[in-house]
C-alpha cells in the first residue's frame, strides 16, 4: 500500500496553486493528483514522495489534510486488464470507493490508484491473483 493525502481547498482562483507551491517550496514531488469538486470546496487526492512531510507543510499553511492508505496496482498495457482486476475485486465482494490513474514516465505499465472498502482483504486477493501492487 502507499499513502495518499486528501487536501480540502476552497473553490476559488489560486487555491490549487497554493497547494502545489507549498509542496514545491519544500522539495516535495507530486506524482499523481485527482480532484473532486463541489460548489464550495474541492478535495485534492494526491500521491507525493514524502507524505508525512507534505501533511505537516500543508497543515501549517492552514489546509485540512487527511492521510490514508491506497493500493497502486500495475496493469498490463492491453485491453481488458483493468476489467480483469475489477472482476477479482467484485468476485470477493469488494467495493471500490474511487479510482484514478498514476503515471510514471519511466514505467511502461499504467498504474491505477484504488481505494476499496476493505483495503487489507483487497490487497490479499489481488496478490493471490498475481496482480502487481506497487509499494
Amino acid at each position: 500500500m502507499i499513502q495518499q493525502l486528501s487536501v480540502f481547498v476552497e473553490n476559488k482562483v489560486g487555491s490549487l496553486r497554493k497547494v502545489t507551491s507549498a509542496l514545491s517550496e519544500n522539495g516535495i514531488n507530486l506524482r499523481a493528483i485527482s480532484v473532486f469538486d463541489s460548489p464550495d470546496f474541492s478535495i485534492l487526492r494526491i500521491i507525493i514522495d514524502e507524505p508525512e512531510k507534505a501533511k505537516l507543510v500543508l497543515s501549517d499553511k492552514g489546509f485540512a489534510v487527511k492521510v490514508s492508505d491506497v493500493l497502486a496496482v500495475e496493469l498490463m498495457d492491453k485491453p481488458g486488464d483493468l476489467d480483469r482486476v475489477l472482476a477479482i475485486l467484485e468476485d470477493h465482494n469488494l467495493s471500490i470507493n474511487y479510482i484514478y490513474s498514476f503515471v510514471l514516465r519511466g514505467e511502461k505499465a499504467p498504474l491505477m490508484v484504488l481505494n476499496i472498502n476493505d483495503m487489507k482483504k483487497a490487497e490479499e486477493v489481488l496478490r493471490e491473483n498475481k496482480v502487481c501492487i506497487i509499494e
